[in-house]
């Protein structure tokens, strides 16, 4: 079974991530939806979930979400997943939320509403999603000192909306988002 879940969908800046997931040894204990753990759990689960699935990563930058839209760009972003951990049209799919954003190629689909708490093989997509986008805004928070990436990793808190008030947006923020156009 494949696992599915997304991070940054509701971001300003950065990236979103999808991340596909399938297990190939026992999967480590702990797993929840990864907004429910601590950060320093996520991080200690992390490796566990490296060394113990198969991981299709799909990414897709600022500027493709601003030329294509949100609901396309989740499309793409799976897609890219799956391509990536090598996924068969047959394979069965379990994606956290109540959108199939899968190619309709893969016909084993389901959608399951918060099944990052219910499928211990979502969970661990969420969790290795999770962390591996905070530490891409971490790293990007280096070359852009001025927004505070490396606390709110490109949402929309009111530190980040100071930020952009005095340093307007940069070039990984998505300014196709009303919160940023509003702002421009």
């Amino acid at each position: 079974m494949i696992g599915i879940d997304e991070v940054g969908r509701g971001c300003w800046a950065g990236p979103l991530l999808v991340v596909a997931a399938v297990a190939h040894s026992s999967l480590p204990e702990g797993l929840a939806d990864s907004k429910v753990l601590s950060k320093s759990s996520r991080e200690s689960l992390f490796d566990g979930i490296r060394s113990s699935c198969c991981i299709g990563e799909g990414w897709v930058q600022p500027e493709e979400i601003d030329t294509h839209g949100l609901t396309a760009s989740m499309k793409i972003a799976v897609s890219r997943a799956l391509v990536q951990l090598g996924a068969k049209f047959g394979d069965e799919i379990i994606m956290d939320g109540n959108i199939n954003y899968c190619p309709t190629d893969y016909t084993n689909v389901q959608t399951i509403i918060r099944a990052d708490s219910l499928h211990p093989i979502v969970s661990a997509a969420s969790i290795y999603a999770k962390v591996l986008r905070d530490r891409h805004m971490q790293r990007l928070a280096r070359f852009y000192p001025y927004y505070g990436f490396e606390k709110h990793v490109g949402y929309g808190t009111q530190l980040h909306k100071s930020a952009l008030k005095v340093h307007g947006p940069s070039s990984i923020h998505r300014k196709s988002f009303k919160p940023i156009q509003e702002l421009v």
